[in-house]
């Protein structure tokens, strides 16, 4: 019952902290772990610990799914210089620097230095989705950043799966290296296999909640089956999540909402319980410590926050002046300017990865308390410092605004307007005649700058709410029951939905 009062107390803060974060600007996980902290002090929160083998799969596998499942794969082709750069180098650097930290300065072994390098080392871009969601951010700029986040979390997993087995063997490597060779291979099969029975299933349960229930089966079973078998788990997932995202196709409108909705509730809510696991288990740790000893884990933790801020900012700077003449030599147009380089090497706030990472480590780990209160400081410090100062910082650099986005999203409805009305062909009922004219607006609106279409979307939003006032008035009167209300309502709701437009049908997480 306490931590049923805790989660519930978390979710009431989290509700109210959201409010103040889209106010103020500020990510909503800087909030949660603000919260989660507070949580966590409160006298009636629990002493307890999550399975280590659950944490991975119950905090990551559904936000990886939910990340890669909307990531283009195109834009890995797109924007592969710098994804290498982020994704794949910066967290390498980040993980030996902090290992060498661990070894020199807490005296941990060298396989759990680098599994502690690999929890501190993937920046999490859900962190930082409010700013680079943004229309003052360049549009590459915010997707290289984002499918760093999602291919920075499968580098460093992979390498905290290696640390984890080689600390496990007592250090020696040669017993574990036949099953890291298939690994990564082996996990992307699994994937795409796995993403491909679930493109045959899922079309049998379409607008069931049967079938939103499989999508969650699906990904928790890809990832406990990738780990019995010793592959990457998170390529599985990742892979898996791609391949059904090429067939998306498949799924009803009805279906597509649904599932954006739940997955989004879901992701959120795990956010906030691995916020207050870490509290708890924070909690615990630090009254077992004495003076001495606190002192001691608090300098370590704030050695590994400047390391890990620092080795970011050093990396991507020099990558950005590196970067210029290898785009040239490549013909791929301007490289990243200075004011891309100062951004992204800011963004780096550690959220999920690293809390889950960080509860994932059993007992038996070295120094296990030490690790984890060092990986909840760097969430803590980079959320708080980069978290509230990346918004500004964005807005002081002043970047030109790039409509690239906007553009291709009117070119592309300029020629479904155009399809659908060779679609009609000589029709000239009057039904034919009134679609006609709809299109005719979308076409020769496409390329305004505005969204409004001249008008004619504004007011059939007019109409849609003047409809909603009568139907609320019938069921007052009593002219209508329940049933039709809700119906009818929600006829309403799917229609205000499509007229409005938006790019995206998500609920805002901040």
């Amino acid at each position: 019952m306490a931590l049923f009062k805790s989660v519930l107390t978390l979710l009431m803060l989290a509700v109210l902290l959201l409010r103040a974060s889209r106010h103020f600007g500020i990510p909503y996980p800087t909030m949660l772990v603000m919260a989660g902290l507070v949580v966590a002090a409160l006298p009636f929160a629990p002493d307890i610990s999550i399975d280590p083998h659950l944490a991975l799969v119950l905090f990551i596998a559904p936000a990886i799914l939910n990340a890669a499942f909307d990531f283009p794969l195109s834009a890995i082709r797109t924007y592969w210089l710098p994804l290498v750069a982020l994704a794949a180098v910066a967290v390498l650097l980040t993980t030996a620097a902090v290992a060498w930290a661990g070894v020199a300065f807490a005296g941990l072994p060298i396989a759990a230095a680098v599994a502690l390098g690999a929890i501190v080392s993937p920046p999490d871009a859900a962190a930082a989705s409010a700013m680079l969601n943004k229309p003052g951010l360049p549009h590459s700029t915010a997707m290289v950043l984002k499918g760093e986040s999602l291919l920075n979390d499968a580098v460093a997993l992979f390498i905290f799966g290696v640390a984890m087995r080689i600390n496990a063997s007592g250090g020696e490597l040669h017993h574990a290296l036949p099953q890291l060779a298939l690994a990564i291979p082996g996990g992307v099969i699994l994937g795409i296999v796995a993403g491909r029975v679930a493109i045959f299933v899922l079309p049998l349960l379409t607008e069931t909640l049967g079938g939103i229930l499989f999508q969650f089966i699906a990904t928790f079973s890809t990832w406990i089956l990738a780990e019995y078998l010793g592959w990457s788990a998170i390529l599985a997932v990742v892979a898996a999540a791609m391949t059904i995202a090429q067939h998306d196709g498949q799924q009803s409108a009805l279906d597509r909402l649904h599932s954006n909705a739940v997955w989004s509730v879901v992701v959120f809510v795990l956010n906030v319980l691995a916020f207050l696991f870490v509290g708890l288990e924070a909690r615990s740790i630090v009254r077992g410590l004495s003076g001495e000893e606190l002192r001691h884990a608090a300098s370590f933790a704030f050695l590994v926050l400047a390391i890990v801020i620092a080795v970011r900012i050093v990396w991507l700077m020099l990558y950005n002046r590196l970067a210029q003449p290898m785009y040239r030599w490549l013909n791929y147009g301007p490289g990243p300017s200075i004011k891309q380089g100062i951004v992204a090497s800011w963004c780096g706030m550690r959220g999920m990865v690293t809390l889950a990472a960080a509860l994932a480590l059993p007992a038996s780990f070295p120094q296990r308390d030490l690790v984890v209160l060092t990986a909840l400081t760097v969430v803590l410090g980079t959320l708080v410092l980069q978290g509230i100062t990346l918004g500004p910082l964005i807005r002081l650099l002043n970047f030109p605004r790039d409509a690239t986005r906007d553009e291709e999203m009117l070119r592309a409805r300029a020629l479904l307007a155009t399809a659908a009305m060779d679609a009609l062909g000589d029709r000239d009922d009057d039904i034919a005649q009134a679609i006609r004219h709809e299109l005719q607006a979308d076409l020769s609106g496409s390329y305004m700058a505005g969204r409004d279409m001249g008008g004619i979307d504004a007011l059939r939003i007019d109409l849609i709410r003047t409809e909603r006032e009568t139907l609320r008035d019938m069921r007052r009167e009593g002219i209508i029951g329940e049933e039709v209300f809700r119906a009818l309502e929600q006829e309403l709701d799917l229609r205000e939905v499509t007229v409005m437009r938006r790019d995206s049908f998500e609920l805002v997480d901040n």
